[in-house]
């Protein structure tokens, strides 16, 4: 348990050297009440948040202050809420290595399941609510206003001298994603006449990968990059553009006719919650995440909801899962391992071929 914090100044004490009775029990009854803090003491309840970057925003200004509210009506407690934010891969390997984080929001469930690997996790995490899931949206183009280089498909991002930006799949869950929408595009519009649809899809992945100029550790970093400058496109959230765009910034969004679905899932980590004693708010919290007042925050900063037909936002013609591709497991081995097409097509790249 995390022990309030008492403002005691011991300088201001007078020290009597006698032995007072009524002294020495008042003594003993203070430090046992501090010995067996009730939870119910507000100033000892917190909360830790691990985070992926690009909901930062989300967190901060409406769902952390609305969550705050709305148990203080519920129980009467004043609780803090701290959050950490950074690449979704960088905050699972974090936890896993002794941040104690009470509870992870994080960009894909592969990273949520390392977590589990390691032992930190003892529940069923998909289980809950919407499979676990908090939030949602699809990967989209970003390009120069006006698109003066006229990109509207995933093929638009192999021809000579356009220039791509995402983020390392090795620490950013969303560039996974992003690689993911790029693959299962390239299965999509595979032509049988070419051959397998997976050599084709490889192709395509390659293809864009040697137009990759800048790949940065996160989502939220890769944002920033463009916008100073770097790049033609940017493959990345679509949530990411619209409210940039919406502030007036020098971009235009584009949703390739062939993307795919971008599930956020939030987990509370079983064995910081019980050493913390702080398992009922963490699961208040990630419940509260999948209510409709959280998912309405979520729309404010153009999150796809994940329980609602997305009737605002452009519909792609052809929206895949992680389900329909094999499910996570099969697709980051396939793409991220070892053998994994995209290490393949960067140690080719690297190697000139």
């Amino acid at each position: 348990m995390r022990l309030p914090h008492y403002n005691i100044k011991w300088s201001d004490a007078v020290v009597r050297p006698v032995f007072n009775t009524s002294a020495i029990f008042a003594v003993v009854v203070f430090a046992t009440m501090v010995a067996g803090v009730s939870e119910s003491f507000s100033a000892d309840r917190e909360l830790m948040l691990a985070v992926y970057s690009v909901p930062k925003e989300a967190y901060e200004q409406k769902l952390i202050p609305a969550f705050k509210q709305q148990w203080k009506q519920r129980t009467g407690q004043d609780i803090r809420v701290r959050s950490s934010y950074g690449a979704s891969g960088a905050q699972a390997r974090a936890i896993i290595g002794g941040f104690e984080a009470d509870v992870a929001a994080l960009s894909v469930e592969g990273d949520v399941d390392q977590i589990a690997k390691a032992g930190l996790i003892a529940h069923d995490w998909r289980k809950g609510a919407d499979r676990g899931n908090v939030s949602a949206s699809v990967v989209a183009f970003g390009i120069r206003k006006g698109n003066p280089k006229n990109i509207k498909t995933w093929e638009d991002l192999t021809k000579p001298g356009v220039e791509v930006l995402y983020p390392n799949p090795k620490t950013s869950g969303g560039a996974m994603w992003d690689i993911i929408a790029i693959y299962g595009a390239g299965l999509t519009l595979a032509d049988p006449k070419r051959g397998p649809a997976e050599a084709q899809a490889a192709a395509l992945l390659k293809q864009i990968q040697k137009n990759v100029k800048v790949m940065d550790k996160s989502g939220r970093e890769s944002v920033t990059t463009f916008e100073r400058g770097v790049g033609d496109v940017i493959v990345t959230y679509e949530n990411e553009l619209l409210p940039r765009i919406k502030s007036g910034r020098p971009m235009d969004l584009v949703i390739p006719g062939e993307t795919v679905l971008i599930e956020n899932p939030a987990a509370i980590i079983d064995r910081n919650v019980d050493k913390h004693r702080v398992r009922d708010i963490a699961e208040a919290f990630v419940a509260f995440l999948h209510s409709e007042d959280a998912q309405r925050a979520f729309a404010e900063y153009d999150f796809r909801t994940i329980t609602q037909p997305a009737k605002a936002f452009s519909q792609p013609a052809h929206l895949l899962t992680i389900a329909e591709l094999g499910g996570w497991d099969k697709v980051a081995a396939l793409l991220f391992g070892p053998q994994g097409l995209w290490t393949h097509a960067v140690e080719d790249l690297a190697r000139g071929k």
